[in-house]
């Protein structure tokens, strides 16, 4: 066990960084595949990370993620990483050039113009996956995207505009998009030891854990989960495990539980530094976007909103007369994650 440290956010800390697995047990995906959304063979209600990306836009099933945690991927010519972590709920997308990253601290290096491709180390830091990338073996924390140790350390990976909704929902939303295909192989997510084993994508390794009220490593091994929730937190409806969405704007980081959106009737207006997002909440997932300049309202249709004299699609940001709101980059997670990473009191807990 090591620690390190990170500053985020005016958050100082230090992260229990342990060796869970060997690096690469769980196999990144790294020359993805894509077929029709309607050809996919899993349930509609199955959850999916979706990217787009100048029109093009594309599904990964985190029924598959749950087996790779990782996808090197690319759009044209911007490489990004889909990634996952099981045990944190967090789902972030990265560009994977260098260059595009964040200083994240005043001492780190100036980046280079390198594209990274990453893997899983099999390093856990404070219950969240460990990333390094192949050309340097840095290692990065996946729901921060900062660079723990290595080449790279003090950089942060920039966050791509990405959403979670369902494939149904993504199949309905999205005339010309696409899903990942299964990519196959050997993973230790479907072991029951160290050592991978042919992957059952029907199975559910994380059922039982997403069920329960026990949270990080522990809990999901069956020796004993965490219990360092503020009662704060919970006392405003926040459970540790509750879905969070993450939004960042230079040193401010605030985190929009999905129960206080659902409570303000599925819309709400925040400021992170000097930009204002708003917030939605739908039968599909929580979405951020570029918050325009006039107010947004509920209706009595489930993911709709009125504003400027239009309806709005909570999930896709579209409005009935062609409009579009712009989505924004975010990480969606476990409300213990964003403690972890930014403190107890990064969170909009309502007016």
């Amino acid at each position: 066990m090591t620690d390190k440290r990170e500053q985020s956010g005016g958050h100082d800390r230090d992260h229990d960084v342990q060796q869970v697995l060997p690096p690469d047990a769980i196999p990144s995906v790294d020359n993805p595949t894509f077929g029709p959304a309607d050809e996919y063979d899993g349930d509609g209600s199955d959850d999916v990370i979706v990217v787009e990306i100048a029109g093009d836009a594309r599904a990964y099933p985190v029924r598959f993620l749950h087996y790779h945690e990782i996808v090197n991927d690319e759009f044209g010519s911007i490489p990004v990483a889909v990634t996952w972590c099981p045990l944190c709920g967090s789902a972030v997308v990265y560009d994977r050039r260098v260059a595009e990253a964040a200083p994240a601290d005043d001492d780190a290096d100036v980046p280079d113009h390198a594209v990274l491709e990453l893997g899983v180390s099999g390093k856990l830091a404070d219950d969240d996956l460990v990333m390094y990338d192949r050309e340097t073996g840095s290692e990065w924390k996946q729901s921060s995207g900062v660079c723990l140790a290595g080449v790279h350390e003090g950089m942060r990976l920039a966050v791509l505009p990405a959403a979670t909704t369902t494939a149904e929902t993504f199949a309905r939303d999205y005339d010309d998009g696409v899903l990942l295909r299964p990519p196959g192989g050997e993973s230790e997510a479907a072991s029951d030891s160290d050592e991978p084993a042919p992957i059952e994508y029907d199975a559910d390794p994380y059922e039982a854990y997403f069920e329960m009220p026990g949270y990080g490593l522990g809990a999901h091994r069956g020796t004993g989960g965490r219990d360092d929730w503020p009662q704060s937190l919970s006392e405003a409806g926040v459970e540790p495990k509750s879905v969070v969405v993450g939004l960042e704007r230079d040193e401010d980081s605030l985190g929009v539980p999905l129960e206080v959106a659902e409570a303000a009737g599925g819309v709400v207006r925040v400021t992170v530094g000097d930009d204002e997002a708003v917030v939605f909440a739908t039968a599909d997932g929580i979405h951020a976007f570029e918050a325009p300049s006039f107010e947004l309202e509920p209706t009595d249709e489930e993911g709709l909103f009125v504003g400027d004299d239009t309806t709005w699609h909570g999930g896709t940001g579209r409005a009935h007369d062609g409009r579009t709101l712009d989505r924004l980059p975010v990480r969606r997670l476990f409300a213990f994650a964003w403690r972890d990473d930014h403190g107890r009191d990064a969170f909009f807990l309502g007016e």
